[in-house]
């Protein structure tokens, strides 16, 4: 029984860490070169229904259909530049996982870097900010005007006598 749960064990962990791919037997090209090249194109373009994963892994059926027309577009004798032109004129910019680095995208490409400069500038500015005000202020932050320090004498005068002991 042990041996069994042990091989039951191994068997889970081997097929777990296993690649899932979506790509059936039937859409494979039987050009090796040429089912690279689909391949690495699936990998870069979404899936319009999962949003989040490429067609290449992509078990929908709108991904096989992206499949499919990426291997058909490969077979006629397109380049990968002009199966991906052809799919951003079909589907639109959205359908790239990394979009282009363009006038339009500039913001998407930039925001993150733009993001992270600011908040180190602010933390920078900030703790530029506090020890600027600790080395004028000499430290002493409780220190009293002469005014004050009268005034305090004579509430703390007037307070011990009224307060019997």
């Amino acid at each position: 029984m042990k041996k069994f749960v042990a091989a039951f064990l191994i068997c889970c962990v081997a097929f777990g860490f296993a690649p899932v791919r979506a790509v059936q037997p039937d859409e494979v090209m039987k050009d090796p070169a040429k089912e690279t090249r689909a391949r690495e194109l699936s990998r870069e373009l979404r899936c319009m229904v999962c949003q989040n994963q490429s067609i290449d892994d992509s078990d929908a059926p709108l991904a096989r259909d992206l499949r499919l027309l990426v291997r058909e577009r490969i077979a006629a004798g397109d380049s990968n530049r002009q199966v991906i032109d052809f799919l951003v004129a079909r589907y639109g910019e959205y359908v790239l996982l990394k979009p282009r680095f363009e006038g339009q995208t500039l913001l998407l490409w930039l925001l993150t870097p733009l993001a992270l400069g600011g908040g180190v500038f602010g933390l920078w500015w900030q703790h530029r900010r506090r020890s600027g005000l600790a080395a004028n202020d000499g430290g002493d932050r409780s220190a009293l005007t002469p005014e004050e320090e009268a005034r305090l004498r004579k509430l703390l005068a007037a307070g011990s006598a009224e307060r019997p002991d």
